[in-house]
């Protein structure tokens, strides 16, 4: 099921539910975002490399993947706050 073939009342109910329990969102979002840059960025980069200099800079270097991330889901997250007002106001 995707959010397209959702009727605009169950779409109104989930944006309400997804408002009211914002503080677990933003729990789940942050532990769920630390698990996949460990899973899928720096463990990778730590096992291609053999000696411990290598490993140091491709972990200092995905700091800066991390950076990224954290900078976009910010932009992400102030763009949905501004326009919040916008998008409850279009559902019925």
């Amino acid at each position: 099921m995707t959010a397209a073939s959702l009727a605009p009342d169950d779409l109104l109910r989930l944006w309400e539910f997804l408002v009211s329990n914002y503080p677990q969102a933003f729990v789940a979002a942050g532990v769920l975002s630390c698990a996949a840059f460990v899973g899928w960025i720096l463990v990778p980069a730590l096992g291609s490399y053999g000696r411990a200099w290598e490993k140091a800079a491709a972990s200092f270097l995905s700091l800066y993947v991390l950076v990224v991330l954290v900078m976009v889901g910010t932009v992400v997250g102030l763009l949905v706050f501004y326009y919040s007002n916008d998008i409850v106001s279009t559902l019925p």
